[in-house]
């Protein structure tokens, strides 16, 4: 696909897909939604880790909602339907570890879209706003979702019905995100991130995915039986035989990945 909303690179096992709407503050539209997806999908076949920023100085504000008319005559349900939920499970379901760099506002569905990631890092001018019953709505894009889960129900319905701006810091105390991290240091932290992840066990880290979303549904024994299933998977690669020997040898490790 030649990508016209986006920009996607890849390097050292990175993939990058950049929002590219920095006119109109990276606002969502159905064009953007096919290329992320579409992006994203590639991504996790060729790279061993994704990473989602913005161009300019936001990361997304949300649904494009051009003027009020044609606003009001959209189909939310169908949009939603047909372009939000295979953006969505194309971030969450992607096999290898997912980063959202949050480089400034991330609002309503682009709020959202930032916390489908596996890890979330923002830079401390970034904010958060489920900016969503401002308008007349309630969260969507996986908000009513993501929130309870990521920083409880208090913080999440508080969070939803006075649609107020999340700080960076506040998010990062909040556990809503990995990490805040100053603006000067903010590029160089999550490229780190990002080479740390490209560089390791990649079916371990795909496991790490499916125990702890596990977790939310399954009773103790079931977690332990999962567990126990996907640590046998683990220790039969040779990421495993690679990750003991080099801690015998006292080097670091040199995971092949997938």
């Amino acid at each position: 696909m030649d990508y016209e909303t986006i920009r996607y690179e890849i390097a050292d096992d990175i993939a990058v897909v950049t929002l590219n709407r920095p006119e109109v503050m990276n606002a969502l539209n159905t064009q953007m939604r096919a290329e992320i997806t579409h992006a994203v999908r590639a991504a996790g076949e060729a790279a061993r880790v994704v990473v989602m920023t913005g161009a300019g100085e936001s990361f997304c504000s949300g649904q494009d909602l051009g003027d009020a008319k044609s606003a009001a005559a959209m189909d939310l349900e169908r949009v939603l339907r047909d372009e939000y939920v295979p953006m969505l499970r194309a971030i969450y379901d992607c096999p290898v570890p997912t980063i959202s760099a949050v480089n400034g506002a991330a609002a309503g569905a682009g709020a959202n879209l930032a916390l489908a990631a596996d890890v979330v890092i923002a830079t401390e001018r970034a904010f958060f706003s489920q900016a969503f019953t401002r308008i007349g709505l309630i969260p969507d894009a996986g908000g009513t979702y993501w929130l309870p889960r990521q920083m409880g129900a208090a913080k999440a319905m508080g969070a939803a019905l006075f649609a107020e701006k999340i700080t960076a810091r506040q998010a990062d105390d909040w556990g809503m995100i990995w990490e805040a991290v100053a603006d000067d240091g903010f590029a160089a932290q999550w490229q780190a991130r990002a080479r740390h992840l490209a560089q390791g066990p990649s079916q371990a880290y795909a496991h790490v995915k499916e125990a702890i979303r596990g977790s939310f549904e399954n009773s103790l024994d079931a977690q332990l039986l999962l567990e126990a299933r996907l640590q046998g998977k683990c220790g039969q690669t040779r990421d495993f035989k690679e990750g003991v020997l080099a801690f015998m040898e006292k080097r670091p490790p040199q995971y092949e990945g997938r």
